[in-house]
């Protein structure tokens, strides 16, 4: 098992090792891959069969199994029971079923809570959680848990890593940690050994903290306590550092896992695990498994209320689609491909309403989840538990296990759909409009917790600034990739880049940025960006002054108003409301104030900035507008100009994605849109209702 605590020895061991992830993609065959979880350990054995032969009867190619089941493979220590699940693999295999193999690492068993209360984690008040029931509950720094995983996996591995039936194999289940943050001794140690190797000695670590602020500098290493956001004024520097530590520690977990199964499983079996929440849960960073992973997929739960939605009369019925969007769109820029593990067939269970959802919805779910090129797509769950904690969230089956659900049928509907337009889909038919209009969207985990950290208004939301841009290209029917600051910026790959407040940069980064759009890239860059340097620190120089040269303005102050008494600004005879955040700037010669403030005392100073610059250009948006339709149309102006194509103008909450040849609208709005650039129709008409889908060729594309 691999030690390493960081990222950069534990890939210096898989060079030398030789067990770096596949770079193919292994997924092969047109369309998706359909399949359902299952869970043998909840049902009578004697209903495996005719529940696996309804699975294969309804047209599903794989099941899922035993990422909960630790108790069940391992119910003393040291004693495994895998005959039950030998039973479950031998019964998918009879009816033509492949089968995804987890390890069962989220669910710490009873004996080991009890024999070693210390793998569970602790939360910021300083209690340590128990054994009761839930999951995501250990300590993923403990050595003790990491030990018992490690046995576990192998046992696995070792079983079924040469079973030709076995497909993949998923690590756990929604990495993350239930407390969010561990505060255990195992996380301090582990967090204070990170330090060591990322600072070397005190000496930068103090630099780095600022440790003359506050008299908050370090003498020995075990002074170092984990900085808790629960207590009055933590160093901020050392409050990011335990956050980003704790990223590397869940990665850790992951990759450890993956690592010891690439010894010991087929080269045919791929490896993943499904990230969820990102929202919610940005300590996970997807990025720092690239390496031991084949891919990343994900999981979206669209009606749970907690997520963005259209806020419309049926947003509880048809969910948040610009999430679901997002999730696949990030998950799939780790490795250019992804599938969704998780896509639920009804309601659920822990939502804010759990309402029904609307006649449709679920069948748009799998329509939007392929067209966005999901290379597998999962359903959450084949029959509904009858205990536990998942108790009304639904199935394909009703509770009686034989009877199909409202919302399995549609699943299984769209299944057939998809299954019928496989003839039409070619790999080899680019879209001229995808080519022209691909945008690399340029994504920091560092960024977004150091501006949480500090909003510097109440009203500021890390995560809605991203979706405003976001959000924004989806209505423009532009296709995204995220990138990471350490990644090739390639302007005849991605003509277009966002670069959402990207508040900490470097100047390496600066130049990056430059060279980019010399190169014939056009970026588009946002408020809060260049703040600060790569330790978190403001620089000492004017305010952003090292990206005045890349924007080609100076940037004076920026200003803060009350949300009941906002300011304007003008773009294009339009005015625009802003409270959050506003740079007000003075623009160099050769470039151009596309919009100014319209009222405060700096009126008609620019408050969007525009330059050409080499073969490209660079755009500076410095106002967050409150109803976020300064940023669409900004960007909208720049694509349309820079790519000379008539672009999609959709309403918030459609969504058009190209895939393969073919184009696919869906409807998460309470209102019907018509499509105008309609060709050949395969699915639908040109009139979209809510929760509405349809399949076409579209002119845009040819």
């Amino acid at each position: 098992m691999l030690k390493s605590r960081n990222s950069f020895f534990i890939s210096i061991m898989l060079i030398s090792a030789g067990l770096f992830a596949q770079t193919s993609n292994p997924f092969q065959s047109k369309g998706a891959e359909i399949g359902v979880y299952y869970y043998p350990e909840h049902w009578p054995e004697e209903q495996w069969e005719r529940d696996l032969k309804q699975i294969a009867d309804l047209g599903f190619e794989f099941v899922h199994y035993a990422e909960f089941a630790w108790t069940k493979l391992e119910p003393e220590e040291g004693k495994y029971s895998f005959e039950w699940l030998d039973k479950a693999v031998d019964i998918a295999a009879d009816n033509g079923l492949k089968v995804i193999m987890c390890t069962p690492s989220p669910c710490v068993p009873g004996w080991l809570a009890m024999k070693h209360p210390e793998v569970l984690s602790v939360q910021e008040d300083g209690r340590r959680i128990y054994h009761n029931g839930s999951r995501l509950t250990a300590s993923l720094a403990n050595n003790i848990y990491q030990e018992y995983v490690s046995k576990v996996v192998r046992k696995l591995g070792e079983r079924y890593g040469n079973d030709q039936r076995i497909w993949g194999w998923q690590i756990g289940n929604e990495p993350h940690l239930q407390t969010v943050y561990d505060y255990s001794p195992s996380a301090k140690e582990n967090y204070v050994n990170w330090l060591k190797e990322k600072y070397s000695n005190l000496k930068s670590l103090n630099s780095a903290w600022g440790g003359e602020f506050w008299s908050y500098t370090m003498t020995e290493w075990d002074e170092i306590n984990i900085p808790n956001s629960s207590m009055p004024g933590p160093n901020p520097h050392a409050l990011l550092d335990f956050q980003l530590y704790t990223s590397q520690e869940i990665a850790n977990d992951i990759n450890r896992q993956a690592d010891q199964l690439r010894e010991l499983v087929k080269e045919e079996q791929w490896i993943t695990t499904n990230y969820a929440y990102f929202k919610f849960l940005p300590n996970v960073d997807p990025f720092l498994t690239r390496e031991s992973l084949d891919f990343s997929a994900h999981t979206m739960y669209l009606t749970s209320g907690w997520l963005n939605d259209s806020g419309d009369e049926l947003a509880h019925r048809l969910g948040s689609g610009m999430e679901l969007s997002f999730s696949q769109e990030l998950a799939e820029s780790t490795h250019g491909f992804t599938g969704i593990m998780e896509l639920r067939p009804g309601q659920i269970n822990w939502g804010k309403i759990n309402a029904m959802p609307l006649p449709g919805a679920v069948r748009m779910w799998l329509w939007h989840a392929f067209a966005l090129g999901d290379e597998l797509i999962c359903n959450y769950r084949f029959r509904q538990p009858l205990f536990g904690g998942e108790q009304t969230h639904h199935g394909v089956m009703m509770t009686d296990g034989v009877t199909v659900n409202l919302g399995g049928a549609e699943f299984v509907q769209a299944m057939q759909e998809i299954r019928k337009l496989e003839n039409e889909l070619d790999s080899n038919k680019p879209s001229k409009y995808e080519e022209a209009t691909r945008t690399a969207f340029l994504m920091s985990y560092k960024n977004l917790l150091d501006m949480e950290n500090h909003k510097h208004h109440a009203d500021w939301d890390s995560w809605q600034h991203i979706y405003t841009y976001y959000q924004g290209l989806k209505r423009l029917g532009v296709s995204v990739d995220f990138v990471q600051e350490d990644g090739t910026f390639n302007p005849k790959k991605h003509p277009f880049m966002v670069v959402p407040a990207y508040q900490i940069i470097t100047k390496e980064l600066i130049g990056k940025l430059i060279n980019y759009a010399k190169e014939g890239g056009h970026l588009i860059l946002s408020t809060r960006t260049g703040i600060k340097d790569e330790n978190g620190h403001l620089w000492e120089e004017k305010l952003q002054e090292p990206i005045w040269d890349l924007i080609g303005a100076e940037i004076e102050f920026y200003d803060h108003l009350p949300a009941k008494y906002p300011g304007e600004v003008q773009f294009q005879d339009e005015r625009y409301k802003w409270h959050t955040w506003g740079e007000v700037m003075s623009v160099n010669e050769g470039t151009s104030a596309l919009a100014q403030y319209g009222d405060q005392f700096y009126e008609g100073k620019a408050a969007v900035t525009h330059r050409d610059l080499g073969r490209g250009s660079v755009t500076f948006i410095g106002a967050w507008s409150d109803n976020w339709e300064l940023e669409q149309d900004v960007m909208k102006k720049v694509l349309s100009d820079k790519s000379k194509l008539e672009l999609f103008d959709l309403p918030p909450y459609i969504f058009t994605e190209y895939r393969d040849g073919i184009r696919t609208f869906v409807n998460y709005s309470a209102n019907t849109f018509e499509i105008t650039d309609l060709s050949e129709v395969f699915i639908g008409k040109s009139e979209v209702p809510p929760g509405g889908v349809t399949v076409y060729r579209s002119k845009k594309d040819q």
